[in-house]
């Protein structure tokens, strides 16, 4: 076991000094960037018989690097940049827990917190808690992922591990929650609209597979929970937070006066969230969707939670910084977010390049080739059942290290797996579980993932030297055994007919 345990540290520290070697992540995107246009310009001149399933011609690949392209790039350059989701996403979010951070609201909160949670039982909470943070979309990158290294930090370990842990929770574990989100119908309209291909009358309920994910909460914090507590921070013991200490958080003893602010600021955090439920409770709230649903994407709260997470941590860090002397006046307020957009500036230089890298991607169609030529040579294969469901999971994680997004890889996988695994017997139900388990385990290890970045600049914080080779020997070994063991557990789900979710099948036509 020490053999083992010493070879695998071993490869991670190899991972860990090749990966570092690599130029900057925004240099990265920007080669990345003028590879595609290159590859554009090449693989325009063949023609390919691959079928692409959004408009039922054959897919071909669009060249980048002619005068109408090049114009038509610089002339929409800056509305890519500006268009870019996750680049509104995390300032939105950050003005908001950046007035929360700076008055001392969210040191004061996590004080309280570390005299109540059990030091052995922090890992697992993290992970949990990072697993649900899926129900507010992109909260977990914004929110959970920063916290985690600060608590770790305040816990007397290392805060590297702690991030980790909690990225392995929000985007290694993304399709394991317990708690319905917006994802599930995103997901099943594309489904649904993919097996009508064969059967034009099927029906597919959105929480089809909501037993199954539910389940796996249970496997992906048992998982993050060893590795975090066995490989990863026993591996980060000797890497030396060395971060700037004014941007790590002091852990002091409350005085009687923070007490107080953090007792009131604590009730305008809990009334803002009585409110919205408040709001949401009734069938005609405006923030429901024009069908009722709540976590229908057409619903007002789920286009929300960004501006929800905003007022939800400016209210009571406003409240906090006035009442414990942090903030003198309004000018206090705003220098605690001006500090909070200051530490997003290497941030948004690489969204610069990475939503230019994006945008070039796919319109060049170079994904869409890539996606449907796999599947189709998966499907040539003719692979018995389980055979054919784990190479769905593997192709899956493979394509997803080139298109991050799960809704746009769903719409071009779909139309190909569904219909063909239900020519072999297998429902859609299972052939969505068997890709969202894909789709989830290698977000953690492709620095093309828009959040990627985000998190190397966490590190960053901590230890100045992080880089990618940092982050991507950290998350290897989660991928790997997320990859894995959720394989074996779908398999292991499926032998013993535990249904999927609501309405849902294993086999087509249902039995």
């Amino acid at each position: 076991m020490a053999t083992e345990s010493t070879w695998t540290m071993r490869a991670l520290d190899k991972v860990e000094k090749v990966g570092n070697k690599l130029p900057d992540p925004a240099i990265i995107f920007a080669f990345c960037l003028l590879i595609v246009w290159i590859l554009s310009a090449v693989f325009s001149n063949f023609t390919f018989s691959a079928i692409d399933p959004r408009s039922g011609e054959a897919v071909v690949v669009n060249n980048l690097l002619t005068g109408d392209s090049l114009a038509d790039f610089l002339s929409r350059m800056v509305r890519i940049f500006t268009g870019f989701a996750p680049l509104g996403v995390v300032l939105v979010a950050m003005l908001g827990v950046g007035v929360a951070e700076h008055s001392g609201f969210i040191s004061a909160g996590l004080k309280r917190m570390l005299d109540t949670t059990p030091k052995a039982l922090l890992t697992p909470m993290v992970v949990l808690v990072a697993i649900v943070s899926h129900t507010a979309t992109d909260a977990g990158y914004v929110l959970v992922i920063p916290l985690a290294g600060v608590i770790f930090y305040a816990m007397g370990r290392h805060p590297l591990a702690g991030i980790a842990a909690a990225f392995a929770g929000v985007s290694g574990g993304f399709c394991a929650n317990f708690i319905p989100s917006a994802i599930d119908p995103l997901l099943q309209s594309f489904t649904q609209s993919a097996a009508q291909i064969i059967d034009p009358d099927i029906q597919i309920n959105p929480l089809n597979n909501w037993f199954f994910n539910s389940a796996s909460t249970l496997l992906i914090v048992g998982i993050g929970w060893y590795l975090t507590d066995k490989v990863i921070e026993p591996r980060m013991k000797d890497v030396e937070v060395d971060g700037d200490p004014e941007e790590i958080p002091r852990f002091d003893e409350l005085d009687e006066k923070q007490s107080k602010a953090l007792r009131y600021a604590s009730l305008t955090m809990l009334a803002g969230i009585i409110a919205l439920v408040a709001i949401l409770v009734p069938e005609s709230s405006p923030m429901r969707a024009p069908d009722g649903q709540l976590t229908s994407f057409a619903a007002p709260v789920m286009q929300s939670i960004v501006p929800l997470i905003f007022l939800l941590f400016l209210l009571p860090g406003v409240v906090y910084g006035f009442m414990s002397g942090t903030f003198k006046n309004t000018k206090d307020m705003i220098d605690a977010m001006t500090k909070a957009m200051q530490g997003m500036s290497y941030y948004i230089v690489m969204a610069f390049f990475c939503a230019l890298f994006i945008d070039a991607f796919g319109k060049s169609n170079l994904g869409a080739l890539l996606a449907i030529e796999g599947a189709q040579t998966l499907k040539a294969l003719q692979l018995p059942s389980m055979v054919t469901i784990v190479g769905i999971i593997f192709l899956t994680a493979f394509v997803n290290l080139f298109v991050g997004s799960s809704s746009a890889k769903w719409a071009l996988l779909g139309p190909i797996f569904v219909p063909m695994l239900m020519q072999l017997n297998i429902s859609p139900d299972l052939t969505q579980a068997a890709y969202r388990l894909g789709d989830s385990s290698s977000n953690i290890i492709t620095p093309l993932m828009p959040y990627f970045p985000l998190v190397v600049v966490y590190c960053q914080r901590y230890v100045k030297s992080t880089g990618i080779g940092t982050l991507l020997s950290m998350m290897l070994p989660y991928t790997v055994v997320i990859l894995f063991s959720w394989t074996a557990f779908l398999l292991l789900y499926w032998w013993l007919g535990i249904p999927l979710g609501i309405q849902a099948n294993y086999v087509y036509p249902a039995g």
